[in-house]
């Protein structure tokens, strides 16, 4: 039975995980000496490496669950489960050097374990940890718990003037918004003055065509009249020229008396 798990089964969890890994480890090496193509060397080299981030994560995991239950355990226990942790570190770092030279002979380019400067300086704590006091380790804990409070400390100032933008934004699409509600209630007024103007028009235009009719139909009947009136001035005797009403007819011609004998 595994010592760790009467100690704790979270324990035993991380050091059977990290177990495989070193298997996992041990047998990609042995299989990098056998590929001779330089690209699959690489890949292969970064999948090791992928490997040995993990395995450094879950020396971390190891390390805080041992401190969480220092209070716990007793003088030998806690001696133990350190002593387990500094051969983890030995391994890891054996394997970390490893992976440094077959990097350096892929043309001397360079696989970080970790991305960016932050990490390069994880890599060298993990790789000085085993020449670590435990008041040093502690002291190194400290220090870094410090450092995460100050950068959480900036995510909230950033979080907090995020809000404060998001917050202006939404006032000025809410502003941006009932602006465009007017306009649109503009545009409809607008649209129903216009269709209000063009029925007006068409009104007037029909009113313009009857008045244009009626004034020709009177024009043609005073024609007509005076066309008449013209006639029957001209022709007195013409029985087929009816008199017009309200027009006196014409005089009678005078005959002279000596005309009768």
């Amino acid at each position: 039975m595994d010592p760790l798990s009467s100690i704790s089964e979270e324990l035993a969890e991380i050091d059977g995980q990290i177990t495989d890994i070193f298997r996992a480890l041990s047998n990609g090496f042995q299989k990098l000496e056998k590929i001779k193509d330089s690209n699959r060397r690489s890949r292969q080299l970064e999948e090791l490496t992928e490997k040995m981030r993990d395995c450094k994560r879950l020396i971390k995991e190891f390390d805080r669950e041992v401190k969480n239950m220092e209070r716990i355990n007793d003088p030998n226990t806690s001696r133990m489960l350190n002593e387990k942790k500094q051969s983890m570190i030995k391994e890891l770092n054996s394997y970390v050097a490893l992976k440094k030279q077959y990097a350096s002979n892929l043309d001397n380019k360079k696989i970080d374990l970790f991305d960016g400067p932050a990490e390069d300086l994880g890599e060298q704590n993990v790789l000085l940890a085993s020449a670590m006091t435990n008041q040093q380790l502690i002291d190194n804990g400290n220090q870094m718990m410090d450092e995460t409070d100050q950068a959480i400390e900036r995510s909230k100032k950033v979080v907090h003037e995020t809000i404060n933008v998001g917050t202006e934004t939404a006032h000025a699409l809410k502003a941006q918004t009932e602006q465009m509600s007017r306009i649109v209630n503009e545009l409809d007024s607008i649209h129903f003055s216009i269709k209000k103007a063009s029925k007006l028009v068409k009104e007037i235009g029909r009113q313009v065509a009857t008045d244009r009719c009626i004034m020709g139909l009177l024009f043609l009947i005073v024609v007509g009249v005076i066309a008449i009136i013209i006639v029957k001035l001209v022709h007195p005797n013409n029985k087929d020229i009816r008199d017009i009403p309200g027009l006196a007819p014409p005089a009678m011609t005078r005959k002279l008396l000596w005309n009768s004998y």
